[in-house]
């Protein structure tokens, strides 16, 4: 008997130790994928803030001047403090412009002693890369103090030509000594950063940086130095031994935090970072997990000891009367808690189907102010394209009643001559221009008319020379050269005064594009494939970034000044597509921007 309760007090001694220690490593875990999420998301957007900022000045027409003609000493005054102006507003370190053989062409630190302007830096990894016509990123310690930078270079392409890159240089001092300051309040966390070479590029303790996780070659390290990578840093062995994998991946690892110190056993955790291709690290203090897992472990043989004492006393002093009341306490707290949890069931249940007929009824609500939300947004931009298109539509309008002035004019001078013929014809004139003016309020009219979206059998070309019509002063005011390759029998089931919308849409925005272009053509293509009607517009415009089409249907996102537009052309007719089951996106083009979107083809017996 007394042999089974110390059996029973060591095992239970032995299971809160494991269960404890297993609880602690989960615990800290949670802790580390927090820490991680959270050390993560500020590394990519300390970086990720500054990583549009080369595209942003690639389109620059001075830089590109200046790399064409880079001896130009007031042009390159003139954009080294653009440059200036702009690494301020950036918050960067230095923001600089290379040529096509590696020399700095201008630079915002030009009023230093120090400056970059015409230093050859066409070793350097980033500018190999931007070279090819890739965007460079490349990490940089500062040889001063290990201070940690960064750099972005965009090339600046022109006509399939690399005629230099644009360089921003930003710091990562601030975030690295943030979590210097963490580690000093919090020292059971030390967060670490490795790059692909295995080597801690940034750390919460000092001694870390510049260590290898694994050991190089004597050559390897050679080389790195050579190249000047970590700024002549001697790259050594961190000396992180790994005693153990444990749970959810992570490893249980003793290292030293300086030289001088023993060895500590730490948790390491980690997560990629995959934009950057770098791993971020924790490394958690793992005493206060055995820590409490030994007194649970003393706690829990104790208990179980004193337990094992009191049940072997009162088995053998009352072992029949305590059976007894155990079994009628048992079934009456059975039964109390049958009817207890029966009541609270019920209610819930209650509760639950008074929710569910509630969230029903709201849901209903939300879709139909949605539907009506949907049908104000589609009406406010149809306005606001008439609105855009107010100064045309004055022209078109303002020409006829000018002519009909003159002819009447004419007709009553001719009248008084008595030349009764030559009236006719000037009466004849003013006919002809009445129509055309009432053609075009008819047209205005049918497209500002706020109707149902209704799906029936529209005809594709009938909708695009509508649209064309709509657009044809600014057609022709633009000089743009439309060119039309729909056939007459092509039908889509839709709304045909949506499908307008959308095609003065697209057509607006290729005519903006093509402002400053000397060649402008929009080409509108439609053909049907696999019981679908393709429809393709095209323009000879400047394109689109591939960093901006992830962002083209947002509503409020726009590339034009801010006195141009509200960013909800695309956005509304991407909606209108999708309502008649169809998909509207941004597509390669040759020259400029395309767009393509398919709506479902109308069957001839249904025509």
């Amino acid at each position: 008997m007394w042999l089974a309760l110390l059996a029973a007090a060591a095992s239970a001694a032995v299971l809160a130790y494991a269960w404890s220690e297993r609880n602690g490593y989960a615990r800290l875990d949670d802790a580390a994928a927090r820490q991680l999420e959270l050390h993560a998301a500020v590394l990519e957007n300390e970086l990720g803030k500054h990583a549009y900022l080369p595209g942003v000045l690639r389109i620059d027409g001075d830089i590109a001047a200046l790399l064409h003609a880079p001896k130009d000493a007031a042009l390159r005054d003139a954009v080294s403090r653009k440059l200036t102006r702009f690494n301020v507003q950036a918050g960067a370190l230095a923001t600089f412009v290379i040529d096509a053989q590696g020399v700095v062409a201008a630079t915002s630190d030009w009023y230093r002693p120090d400056s970059l302007l015409g230093r050859d830096l066409s070793s350097l990894p980033y500018f190999a890369s931007a070279r090819r016509g890739e965007q460079g990123r490349f990490f940089v310690p500062s040889a001063a103090g290990g201070a940690p930078e960064y750099y972005f270079a965009q090339p600046l392409v022109r006509d399939e030509q690399v005629l230099g890159s644009v360089v921003v240089r930003i710091s990562l001092a601030a975030l690295e000594r943030t979590w210097v300051d963490s580690a000093v309040r919090a020292d059971s966390e030390k967060p670490l950063v490795v790059d692909e070479r295995g080597v801690v590029i940034l750390s919460s303790q000092p001694a870390w940086k510049f260590k290898a996780l694994a050991p190089m070659s004597a050559e390897e390290r050679a080389r790195l130095a050579a190249l000047g990578v970590y700024a002549g840093h001697p790259i050594e062995p961190l000396g992180m031994v790994v005693e153990q994998p444990l749970e959810h991946g992570a490893q249980l690892v003793r290292m030293r935090v300086l030289p001088s110190t023993k060895p500590v056993l730490y948790v390491l955790h980690e997560r990629p970072v995959p934009r950057f291709g770098w791993r971020l690290m924790s490394l958690s203090d793992a005493s206060e997990v055995w820590r409490t897992a030994r007194l649970a472990a003393w706690g829990a043989g104790a208990i179980t000891g004193f337990v094992g004492l009191f049940l072997l006393y009162q088995v053998q002093r009352r072992r029949v009367v305590a059976q007894k009341l155990a079994a009628r306490a048992a079934l009456q707290r059975a039964h109390d808690e049958l009817e207890v949890k029966v009541q609270q069931r019920t209610a819930e249940l209650q509760a639950s189907n008074a929710e569910l007929q509630h969230e029903i009824v709201e849901r209903r609500h939300a879709e139909a102010v949605l539907r009506e939300a949907q049908e104000e947004l589609v009406q406010a931009g149809k306005l606001a394209l008439l609105g855009q298109m107010s100064a045309s539509i004055s022209h078109e309008i303002g020409q006829p009643l000018t002519a009909m002035r003159a002819l009447s004019e004419n007709a009553r001078l001719l009248l008084e001559r008595g030349e009764s013929g030559e009236v006719a014809d000037n009466l004849a004139g003013i006919t002809d221009l009445v129509e055309r003016m009432g053609r075009i309020t008819k047209q205005l009219k049918s497209f500002a008319r706020k109707t149902p979206a209704a799906a029936g059998p529209v005809q594709v070309a009938s909708a695009v020379r509508n649209a064309q019509q709509l657009l044809g002063a600014r057609i022709a005011q633009e000089g743009v050269e439309l060119r039309l390759q729909v056939g007459e029998d092509l039908h889509a089931l839709c709304d045909g005064y949506r499908l307008e919308q959308v095609l003065v849409n697209l057509m607006s925005n290729a005519i903006d594009a093509m402002h400053a272009c000397e060649r402008r053509q929009i080409t509108v293509r439609a053909w049907r494939a696999e019981g679908r009607v393709m429809m393709r517009l095209s323009d000879s415009g400047p394109g689109i970034p591939p960093a901006q089409r992830a962002r083209l249907f947002e509503p409020f996102f726009t590339t034009k000044p801010p006195d141009a537009g509200l960013g909800l052309g695309l956005a509304i007719s991407a909606n209108i597509v999708h309502e008649f089951g169809g998909a509207l996106r941004a597509v390669e083009g040759d020259d400029g921007a395309a767009f393509e979107f398919d709506l479902p083809a109308a069957e001839m017996s249904h025509v």
